[in-house]
């Protein structure tokens, strides 16, 4: 590893221009006390602070070429190099070590801006490219940290060869089920951007952290546009749905041991308690249909979050779809749910609060939700570990930003996506389960209902408006539909119930939370041994059965034959 520089006296912030004595700019990380600012670190300065303590083994050097052109400019590029050997005390603009992160174990590869502005070439190239391998060969998670302005002109098209070097090496890990994580920092422009830096699985990136293809200054001057403020930062790619989360440099290593820490289960679970789930529909109390709508929508029942809050340890959300932008309706991320390794998917519709839930939109999804959905299903298959999915939507969102987003193929995506995931997928109707909104989180192995939710293909004021030509015919519309629980399980659609606290979760959410606990984790305790041929298959045939002579009843019937 390279020598370690001593912090000078004071450190002046790039970002506020205050004064910072030298030693507390080390304690701070580099990060301003004043004003935030995230200050460049140098690639072995990066390295002790992600890994833990004597845990670094370096990785490389490997053979790449350094001069292919004999390319000379103002002076030869052979001397640029030696002169940035010279300052900097690498060999190269990354550097790669293998080590663990709060004990997990890993293969980091770190860029350093100090050498030729973090430019890909080739020996760049070589060296992540070299980093990913033994990622695979160890079986090890991947993490990237990248600082680039580009491509290293010097080295001519073979440095833009990089580019596709690098992401043929990510495809690797994703063939292999290996995690990869890239942090993203202050720069990250050109071929770096636009390969193994958005390939990753999980992107994170420090506050104010800029990156994108092309630089602004270029696209002002191409285009002749002022761009918007914030433009190309953290926060402005957070909000596009470009990374997964901003992470403040303190906190960083806690949300990588989070994420490296997922992996399959393997080995025998102990037997989930089957009592755990109503799996007769004379089990439950007998309601009036419209009484369970009501109770289904009510302000103050526990929305997803609050499951969450309660239930799974580790979570760690991850926004976006990697398209346009990150839909506040969808909460995507992973955890632990009773110790098992899971991707938890649900609608959020933002609790009591009314500006809450506005800014949910009521739980309606727009397009970009189910992308985020399906991006963590994909992962999830990677990974192979389960999907746990929390219903509780009014339907999808009806605006016209939602239609020419692409609502009806995003619908359909998700709906082929879940038919041939690998991994077992329990759905919960937490609350409404509206229409195709609903639909698009529950083509699942189990799909459970709590003893107070509904599931529909239109809501009964929407049936009612169509088929009654009166909205005050909601209630009969309801008892129409059958949409209430029972009705749901002896129609086979739903496996089973998950008890609610007598007076129903909106009085009780821990003990709603903990009949919820114990009915999902029955479900995968009894899915998670089952083969990915067997899911699929299962799973086909399950939803293959809907409409058919056989299909009443089928699905609980076979959960009790299982």
């Amino acid at each position: 590893m390279a020598e370690r520089t001593e912090p000078a006296d004071w450190v002046r912030c790039a970002g506020c221009g205050a004064l910072v004595y030298g030693k507390r700019w080390t304690r701070t990380l580099h990060v301003c006390p004043d004003c935030g600012h995230h200050g460049r670190l140098t690639a072995p300065e990066r390295l002790d602070q992600l890994l833990d303590p004597g845990t670094a083994e370096s990785i490389g050097p490997v053979p790449a070429l350094h001069d292919p052109l004999g390319f000379v400019d103002s002076r030869p590029y052979a001397e640029r190099l030696e002169r940035a050997r010279a300052d900097t005390g690498l060999p190269e603009a990354v550097l790669c070590a293998a080590g663990t992160v709060e004990g997990q174990p890993c293969v980091a590869a770190v860029m350093d801006f100090r050498f030729l502005g973090g430019s890909l070439g080739c020996a760049v190239g070589a060296l992540i490219t070299h980093a990913a391998r033994t990622s695979l060969e160890r079986r090890v998670p991947l993490v990237l940290v990248t600082a680039s302005g580009g491509a290293r002109m010097q080295e001519g098209v073979l440095s833009l060869m990089q580019m596709a070097k690098t992401a043929q090496a990510m495809a690797e890990l994703d063939e292999a089920g290996v995690l990869t994580v890239s942090v993203i920092t202050d720069p990250t422009y050109g071929g770096v951007a636009a390969s193994f830096a958005t390939l990753a699985d999980v992107i994170l990136a420090e506050p104010g952290a800029r990156m994108g293809f092309a630089g602004p200054r270029v696209i002002e001057q191409t285009t002749g546009e002022k761009l918007p403020e914030g433009f190309q930062t953290a926060e402005f790619l957070l909000a596009h749905g470009m990374v997964d989360d901003v992470v403040p440099r303190v906190g960083l290593r806690p949300v990588l041991g989070r994420l490296l820490g997922l992996r399959a289960v393997t080995g025998p679970l102990p037997p989930g308690d089957g009592a755990a789930i109503l799996r007769a529909a004379d089990e439950l109390a007998d309601h009036d249909p419209w009484h369970s709508v009501r109770l289904a929508r009510h302000p103050e029942r526990p929305t997803t979050l609050d499951y969450i809050r309660r239930l799974v340890d580790d979570f760690q959300e991850l926004h976006g779809d990697r398209l346009a932008e990150d839909c506040p309706a969808i909460v995507a991320g992973t955890g632990r749910l009773a110790g098992t390794p899971v991707v938890l998917i649900g609608h959020h519709k933002g609790g009591p609060d009314l500006g809450e839930r506005r800014r949910r939109n009521f739980g309606m999804a727009q397009p970009s939700g189910y992308r985020k959905a399906a991006r963590l299903m994909r992962l999830a298959a990677k990974l192979r570990i389960p999907v746990v999915t929390l219903i509780d939507t009014p339907g999808a969102s009806p605006g016209p930003e939602a239609e020419t987003g692409g609502q009806a193929a995003a619908i359909a995506e998700n709906l082929r996506l879940m038919a041939r995931l690998p991994v077992p997928i329990v759905a919960v109707l937490i609350g409404e389960g509206g229409s195709g909104g609903a639909l698009a989180l529950a083509v699942a192995d189990r799909v459970l209902v709590c003893a107070n939710g509904t599931y529909s293909v239109i809501s009964p004021e929407g049936c009612a408006a169509i088929l009654w030509k009166d909205p005050q015919a909601a209630p009969a519309a309801a008892a129409s539909l059958r949409l209430h629980p029972g009705d749901l399980l002896s129609l086979g659609v739903v496996d089973g119930i998950v008890p609610e606290p007598p007076a129903g979760a909106h009085q009780d959410h821990a003990a709603a939370a903990d009949l919820l606990e114990a009915a999902v984790t029955a479900a995968l305790h009894e899915l998670i041994p089952w083969d990915p041929d067997r899911l699929r298959a299962a799973r086909r045939a399950r939803f293959h059965r809907y409409g058919t002579d056989t299909g009443t009843g089928a699905a609980a019937a076979d959960w009790s034959q299982s």
